[in-house]
């Protein structure tokens, strides 16, 4: 019996160490799967914030292209916008000697001659979309117009410009320079 004891002594301290054994390996594959799914959730997360800065550089890259092209057609829309702007007193001196009255043969002349050049540094001016702000007998607008005096007509309503003292030039949408006006009270 002693034999038989013994031997079930051994069947039972070999099945603790089977269930001790097994439970060791469930302990270490569970180890495994949690530092795997540890792992996963890392790379998922990493993953993540890659897809959100790659995000992130596409719109700025986007951006930067639309903004590139707004300057782009900005500076070919307004390409002649310096030569103009120095060509606004040349306009401004042409006009006046336009104004002056002629009396003689040779003055008819010259008067002529300034005239279709004034005429074709208007047209050439116009073609690169430089045009006059209208002014006399409009109503006053800040935007295009500057006030350097007021006068009294009461005849016309408030607001209204009486006359224009130096013309207003645009380029396209753009003022290059507002009309000086004398203003109605």
């Amino acid at each position: 019996m002693s034999e038989t004891k013994n031997n079930e002594e051994l069947q039972q301290e070999e099945t603790t160490e089977e269930v001790v054994e097994t439970a060791e390996t469930t302990e270490t594959e569970e180890t495994a799967v949690d530092e795997k799914d540890q792992k996963i959730a890392e790379l998922e997360a990493k993953l993540a914030e890659e897809d959100a800065r790659y995000l992130r550089l596409r719109a700025d890259y986007d951006n930067l292209a639309r903004r590139t092209r707004l300057d782009r057609e900005a500076a070919e829309k307004y390409r002649a916008q310096s030569l103009l702007t120095e060509l606004l007193p040349v306009l401004d001196n042409l006009d006046r000697a336009l104004q002056v009255e002629v009396t003689t043969e040779e003055a008819t002349s010259l008067y002529k001659g300034v005239q279709m050049v004034y005429d074709q540094l208007v047209a050439a001016t116009e073609k690169e979309g430089l045009t006059i702000i209208p002014a006399e007998g409009e109503s006053f607008d800040p935007n295009f117009h500057q006030a350097v005096m007021q006068e009294q007509d009461s005849e016309k309503e408030t607001g209204v410009i009486l006359r224009e003292l130096q013309k207003g030039y645009q380029l396209k949408d753009r003022v290059l320079r507002p009309s000086m006006v004398s203003v109605n009270e």
